[in-house]
């Protein structure tokens, strides 16, 4: 175990969660062993170039967990990273003591130290990433993936798609050039999102010069500037990236996934870029979107699909033969694109070019035509709140509520409430909103109600509106912040906190 994470506090957090703590076999019945998750660092070759990222292995050799239908989350993770981390099992619903997020109660792991984790988590597809300082940016990341039984009888073969933004800067010097300071002003300010919230810390440095103001027209953007739905200017793609990868690679030399003819594929695609969304085109083939961040919807048929930042979308795809059938991820507002390749034995590969014709900005077309399988229950809510989106791009800095964390007013809860949050996005760059310890549901988009997906993050559109409604029931803290990273290290994150929760 961590030094700051003692045996005894272990033990009595395992006893308030009803988990079983890491016991002899004997003691436990038996049970089986902790599955290893290892926290450590490797090289991958971009552009030609060999490049040091971080990187989350587990006991099978490949990047992340995947757990049996009715396997409980019982793992140990060992860092060997050679700094401290803390991993979040992104859409997963531990107790919040082992969401991975750095509360003063649950602090980064030492380097050489082990974790154990231990819950029931619920089935789809989902994925883990380091909470820690700019960990997440430079590819901390991997696929967690839990299969239900249904999925047994599916006879599908599974393919998982994992994207990432790459860039031979650091974390630090990319947010250095967004904000327009040093390098060390830079890892002092994320450093921050590590502080517990607290509005009246005058010890934590503020963003310079900021406000409720949204884009100021005609300065200078770091991105670039695109219309969008009815004509309205966006900003997208904060951050200029050396490469766009799919499992860890490059269209010029994209992985090539063996398939059968006319085989029966589901493709589980996650958004792990720190600050880019893409299409997902099937190009000639035709899928079937079947899930949303893990949670069943009624299948909506298509050949392109927009991803936000850290969503994830479970699409059915019935070859029609034999074949290569490439799989791409293409950057909104650009032409560059990433992706891999379906392709039966035998079958001529054809190089694919790194760029194509222009992609519009992601949107809510998909969101919109969504229905959940297993909607949440009616009922009125208890409480309803609005929660502004605030900031801009000069200066580089984003809010909620106008408050910038960790200077922020938590949002108190009560276990039982139905909740309703209005998301209202003032500001000109869609927001990819994630909360954590919690699944929601979509209910209304600039003001029209749907019976919409459920889901752990949404994307909110510029000067748009979306309200989700959720259950609180899983007492704790948990954060809720834009999972466009460099956004959320400038201050967009906020807390849900439960009533009567002593910290």
């Amino acid at each position: 175990m961590s030094k700051s994470f003692s045996r005894r506090r272990f033990l009595h957090t395992a006893l308030a969660a009803s988990v079983v703590p890491n016991l002899p076999d004997a003691a436990r019945g038996a049970a089986p062993a902790p599955k290893r998750l290892v926290a450590g660092t490797r090289v991958l070759e971009v552009n030609g170039r060999p490049a040091k990222v971080f990187g989350l292995t587990g006991p099978d050799g490949r990047p992340g967990i995947r757990l049996a239908a009715g396997e409980r989350f019982r793992v140990d993770l060992a860092n060997e990273s050679g700094a401290r981390t803390l991993v979040h099992w992104h859409g997963q619903l531990p107790p919040w003591t082992q969401d991975g997020f750095p509360w003063p109660q649950t602090p980064p792991i030492a380097n050489g130290a082990v974790q154990a984790y231990d819950y029931a988590p619920i089935p789809g597809t989902y994925w883990m990433h380091s909470h820690h300082d700019m960990q997440e940016q430079s590819l901390m990341t991997a696929p967690l993936v839990v299969r239900s039984a249904a999925e047994l009888h599916e006879d599908r073969q599974e393919v998982v798609l994992m994207l990432h933004d790459f860039t031979f800067r650091t974390p630090e010097e990319v947010l250095a050039g967004l904000t327009g300071t040093s390098v060390a002003a830079a890892q002092a300010m994320a450093q921050k999102t590590e502080a517990p919230a607290n509005k009246d810390d005058a010890g934590i440095p503020r963003p310079p010069n900021v406000g409720m103001a949204a884009h100021l027209p005609g300065t200078a953007m770091p991105g670039m500037t695109m219309s969008g739905p009815g004509g309205m200017h966006m900003d997208l793609n904060d951050v200029h990236y050396d490469a766009f990868l799919a499992n860890d690679r490059t269209l010029a030399d994209p992985q090539i996934v063996r398939v059968e003819r006319g085989g029966h594929i589901r493709l589980r695609v996650i958004n792990g870029a720190s600050s880019s969304q893409f299409w997902i085109d099937l190009g000639e083939l035709v899928g079937r979107v079947v899930a949303t961040d893990g949670h069943l919807v009624h299948p909506v048929a298509g050949n392109r699909f927009p991803l936000a930042m850290a969503q994830r979308l479970d699409i059915q795809i019935d070859l029609p033969g034999a074949g290569a059938f490439p799989i791409l991820a293409r950057l909104e507002g650009g032409s560059r694109q990433t992706g891999i390749v379906l392709a039966t034995a035998d079958a001529p590969v054809s190089r694919i070019a790194k760029s194509a014709e222009a992609a519009p900005p992601v949107d809510l077309s998909l969101e919109a035509r969504l229905m959940a399988v297993e909607p949440l229950p009616p009922r009125s809510a208890d409480t309803v709140q609005t929660i502004v989106l605030g900031g801009g791009m000069k200066p580089y800095a984003w809010s909620m509520n106008g408050e910038y964390w960790p200077q922020v007013s938590p949002l108190m809860l009560t276990k039982g409430q139905r909740v309703e949050i209005d998301l209202l996005n003032r500001t000109m760059m869609a927001h990819p909103i994630h909360l954590h310890g919690h699944v929601f549901q979509v209910i209304a988009i600039d003001g029209r109600p749907i019976q919409g997906a459920v889901r752990d993050t949404v994307l909110v559109m510029p000067m748009g509106r979306v309200r989700l409604a959720f259950d609180a029931d899983n007492r704790g803290r948990w954060a809720l912040h834009c999972h466009n990273l460099y956004h959320m290290v400038t201050g967009m994150m906020t807390e849900f906190r439960y009533q009567g929760i002593v910290f």
